[in-house]
């Protein structure tokens, strides 16, 4: 799943010092060039593009995905400009390009670094083939709020879990070298705070407090500067009262002066000449300085650079030599990439894009990611030998296009595989299906299209629905407030409830969705996210046991909206809930006396609990976690200890488990969370199969942030869990003490 080919790099010189023999060269025109990142495709005047590309006017292009038009750009570049630097070809490339994978958020149920890196090469490969050579992914914005449209596209709402797959997404794009063939730039996205957005809307204001930003907001992009990661994107947000794109704290102090970060920063699209929109600027030319004061290097789209930097640089504001250390960013990369030697791409040099192998891996995304919530009696696998009929209803049933999700601007719907057509092609003859889509979208409000579904489900042994959310209901700009099944789907649900018959729900979204209002209602619940292309034919083997799900959910799934924010990794507070300290509302007698004594922080309505919690996940068979126990129970400071626990398969299947390990600090200079994941593991196991499975924890996984902004590791006492979710109860105890 490679290409052979390997660009030719010059090894005469060093990286900076060719960087150095070019600078010396420039002009301060071509040097502010080389920071200008300008919008490609439909609708721009190519010969306008091609007389600033030749003058030295454009150092990037995104969205221009025709090979032909960007081989002519790169020539217009290297052999038309006066020093032949030629371009970054970027494009969001962040699940996949023709072939789709899961939504990220998706991919990270499978607790898989493999799938995930896997995704990634592959989407590299066939995005290079069209002449890519850098993309805006990874999104490593720690997200906790489901409402928030771009919560599909992020990894959850672990900062362990997604600096653990953001750094397999890296090197799935990126590969083992940047001038290899097939490897393009990733970029870590949106830095930071983004995925805090207020209320969940996107681009809103976030306020977090530098500790919590430090100790979990910051620890994927740190992850993510230590790998190696090629560039990085501002945030659109305002972080604190300074929006990102401005911010010296986020672009020098952090990435620079303390994380040593080498790579460059890109803006997100114009969010430089939005600074005034912020109201942190009056004008165009202020928001430039601002943005390269703080450490901006390329702007996306805008022209505040171009239009300003020399007037900044002449007024003393800006110095020639801060713009040098922005290009010299960029040209490293363009050498590292290999881009002077070959600027130009050869789709004969790529593997032909969806070919099978791709779909196959698209396939075992899609089946690592499904995550079974609900399976009362044994409801699932499906046995089409007892079945001699199948409603097959839902507006996701056969939905192409919808099932890609988010960001799949190259995603071709054509060669998507559904779940009806897949369930037509595995199933016998012998079996009636009885399809209806019932609704024209997921949003509809047609009833009578449930006496249709009815009548049905009347005739029918078995019924599955597929349900969630169109694909344009998450993403960018797509938030919702309302996060249950939109349209009549609750209706549904519940008329096809009342026949008596085995109800089956599969919902395919791009968030978690509030289901309290449907889980009673059917008896087995597959939750599958937008799985993509191969997404049809994954659910259909899961749904009739031809493989066992294995997903866990990577963010909570709350009761209610008014849960929000709702997480694992919460903080304690001096008055914790318990399973007997929370009261019901309807539990409350009339003119009860208005009291707080013995309270605790719950919701009076919905409790304390989520509906299903962080790391959940069901299987066709069972397994049982015994004699958990660590090596030893006092380390000190610079030392590992190894946590072991026996992990047994005690259903009827060979099936996956995903062990998770957690730790709590429990004295803290400051306060720390309940529990933390530290660690993971995917295990198969045949019926009846027992294995021994264990982690090395050492103490620097036990760092965090103090008071004073220090990462420290405490001497003091913890405790450590290893199970199947969040939840799990299997304890023990270790400390920490100092040399």
């Amino acid at each position: 799943m490679k290409s052979n080919t390997k660009r030719k790099r010059l090894l005469v010189d060093s990286v900076a010092d060719r960087v150095e023999q070019l600078l010396v060269q420039m002009t301060m025109s071509e040097k502010i060039g080389q920071l200008s990142q300008l919008q490609g495709g439909s609708g721009v005047d190519q010969d306008i593009l091609k007389e600033a590309i030749a003058a030295g006017q454009v150092s990037s292009l995104l969205n221009e995905v025709d090979l032909d038009t960007v081989n002519e750009l790169q020539r217009v570049a290297v052999e038309k400009s006066r020093l032949g630097i030629p371009l970054l070809i970027a494009r969001d490339v962040i699940h996949g390009f023709e072939t789709v994978f899961p939504i990220p958020l998706g991919q990270a149920a499978s607790f898989n670094p493999e799938v995930v890196k896997s995704g990634a090469r592959v989407a590299a490969l066939e995005a290079a083939s069209k002449g890519i050579n850098w993309t805006f992914a990874p999104m490593i914005d720690v997200s906790r709020d489901p409402r928030w449209g771009r919560i599909a596209e992020s990894l959850g709402e672990d900062p362990y879990l997604t600096s653990v797959l953001g750094n397999a997404m890296i090197d799935g794009f990126q590969g083992d070298d940047l001038a290899d063939a097939g490897s393009i730039a990733a970029c870590a996205k949106h830095f930071a705070g983004y995925g805090a957005s207020e209320a969940g809307i996107d681009y809103n204001t976030t306020n977090i407090p530098e500790n919590e930003l430090r100790n979990v907001h910051l620890r994927p992009f740190k992850a993510a500067s230590e790998a190696g990661v090629a560039t990085f994107m501002s945030s659109f947000g305002d972080l604190n009262g300074v929006p990102a794109t401005a911010s010296k704290f986020l672009h020098t102090q952090v990435l620079r002066d303390e994380w040593h970060y080498d790579g460059f920063v890109v803006s997100d699209w114009e969010s430089i000449s939005q600074l005034s929109i912020h109201g942190l600027t009056a004008n165009d030319k202020e928001s430039a300085y601002e943005a390269a004061a703080a450490g901006i290097d390329m702007e996306m789209t805008s022209t505040t650079y171009r239009d300003h930097l020399p007037d900044l640089i002449e007024d003393g504001l800006i110095n020639e030599s801060e713009i040098d250390g922005k290009v010299r960013a960029v040209l490293a990369l363009k050498i590292k990439l290999g881009l002077f030697e070959n600027p130009y791409t050869d789709s004969k040099d790529y593997e032909q894009i969806s070919n099978p192998e791709y779909m196959q891996e698209a396939k075992s995304a899609a089946l690592e990611s499904l995550v079974l919530l609900k399976n009362e009696n044994q409801s699932l696998p499906l046995s089409v030998s007892d079945k001699k009929s199948l409603a097959i209803i839902g507006p996701m049933a056969d939905a192409p296009y919808e099932q890609l999700g988010t960001w799949i601007f190259d995603g071709e719907q054509k060669i998507s595989q559904t779940p009806l057509q897949a369930i037509e092609h595995l199933i016998t003859d012998d079996v009636d299906i009885h399809y209806l889509k019932a609704m024209d979208t997921t949003r509809s409000r047609d009833d009578g299209s449930i006496s249709q579904a009815v009548e049905l489900g009347k005739k029918s042994d078995v019924i599955i629905l597929f349900l969630g959310e169109e694909s344009i209901l998450s993403g960018e700009a797509h938030s919702r407030a309302d996060i249950d099944l939109p349209g009549n789907q609750v209706e549904l649900i519940k008329a096809m409830s009342k026949l008596g018959k085995p109800v089956i729900a599969v919902i395919l979204a791009g968030r978690p969705l509030t289901l309290s209002n449907i889980v009673d209602d059917v008896d087995a619940l597959l939750y599958a996210w937008h799985p993509g292309t191969m997404g049809g034919p994954a659910i259909a083997e899961v749904l009739f046991g031809l493989e066992s799900p294995s997903g866990k959910t990577p963010v909570t799934f709350p009761k209610v909206v008014g849960q929000i924010p709702i997480y694992y990794g919460k903080k304690n507070t001096g008055k914790p809930a318990t399973d007997e300290s929370c009261v019901h509302i309807d539990e409350i007698d009339a003119k009860a006396e208005q009291t707080s004594f013995g309270m605790t922080a719950f919701h009076l309505d919905a409790g304390y609990k989520p509906l299903f919690e962080f790391g959940y996940g069901l299987s066709y068979s069972e397994f049982n976690y015994s004699d958990l126990h660590v090596n030893t129970n006092s380390l000190t400071i610079g030392n590992s200890l190894r946590a072991s626990v026996k992990l047994s398969n005690i259903g009827s299947c060979r099936a996956t488990e995903i062990v998770q390990l957690y730790v709590r600090d429990l004295v803290g200079n400051v306060t720390r969370p309940v529990k933390e994941l530290k660690g993971f593991k995917r295990i198969t196991l045949d019926a009846g199969e027992s294995t021994v499975v264990s982690f090395d924890i050492h103490t620097d996984d036990l760092a965090f942030y103090n008071r004073e902004m220090k990462l420290v590791t405490e001497a003091g006492d913890f405790h450590l869990w290893i199970g199947g979710s969040s939840a799990t109860e299997l304890r023990t105890e270790f400390s920490v003490t100092k040399p």
